[in-house]
């Protein structure tokens, strides 16, 4: 199995020596090609760190990070911004679209900046909005989209590219109930049709049920793992359930 992901005893430090703030801890794990992984942890916890120097918005204090076997730790100037265009796909809470183009557009933008030609960027946006099930807003602007329509939007921009990892900040959290759900299920469906490889942050335990594994990141360290293997959504989501629970975290806060 390809190795996608693969962060070698990576360390966050905030402050100075005499307030030191240790946001990621000596962290290691690798995510595998075709993996969906969810990581999971109380505020503060590390996890949105932990997202953020992997998706090179900031930078490790110690250790290495590798995406599809490039130390990404090492990446400056304009070999920075082609991984970002490259290799990376990515999924923000409160969808970050571009209220002055339609869907068709905002999704077409990132083939639009690495010059593809113009009938294979309608085919790509046409394709992924038939598999993403928002042929009918192509044409809109986000202000005439619902909520759920304008996350799938975001997540067709994500994968536009065909990104080695996908990076997911909250993605339900703008969402209400079912909206969530049909994003959820979409993930599990690229994921098991097309082998994405996503890595999600969530304070969601429904939504973590729907990743293969489940990292719980406690004070900037791992604290456990879940594999879901050959359980069921509920069964899974009940062992996740389980771990927050033992993390110190109230289970009604993440149902």
């Amino acid at each position: 199995m390809k190795t996608i992901l693969e962060l070698e005893k990576v360390e966050k430090y905030y402050g100075n020596k005499s307030s030191l703030t240790k946001a990621i801890n000596n962290i290691s794990f690798k995510v595998n090609e075709g993996e969906f992984v969810a990581i999971m942890g109380a505020s503060g916890s590390g996890k949105t760190t932990l997202l953020n120097i992997i998706s090179t918005i900031d930078r490790v204090t110690a250790g290495h990070i590798y995406v599809d076997g490039d130390d990404i730790t090492s990446l400056k100037g304009e070999e920075l911004n082609e991984f970002r265009r490259e290799k990376l796909g990515f999924i923000f809470q409160d969808f970050n679209l571009l209220d002055s183009l339609t869907a068709y557009e905002n999704i077409a933008l990132a083939l639009s900046i690495q010059n593809f030609a113009p009938s294979e960027i309608d085919d790509r946006v046409k394709k992924v909005a038939r598999e993403l099930n928002i042929t009918d807003v192509l044409s809109k602007y986000p202000y005439q989209m619902s909520g759920g329509q304008k996350q799938r939007v975001a997540s067709a921009r994500a994968i536009i590219t065909d990104p080695k990892l996908v990076l997911a900040d909250e993605p339900t959290g703008a969402l209400d109930s079912k909206s969530s759900k049909m994003l959820l299920e979409q993930f599990e469906r690229l994921n098991q049709k097309f082998q994405t490889t996503i890595l999600m942050v969530t304070h969601d335990a429904f939504a973590a049920s729907y990743a293969n594994r489940v990292i719980f990141i406690k004070d900037g360290k791992v604290f456990n793992e879940l594999l879901k293997g050959d359980d069921s959504r509920k069964d899974f989501f009940d062992a996740i359930i389980d771990v927050i629970t033992l993390l110190g975290g109230d289970a009604s806060d993440v149902l």
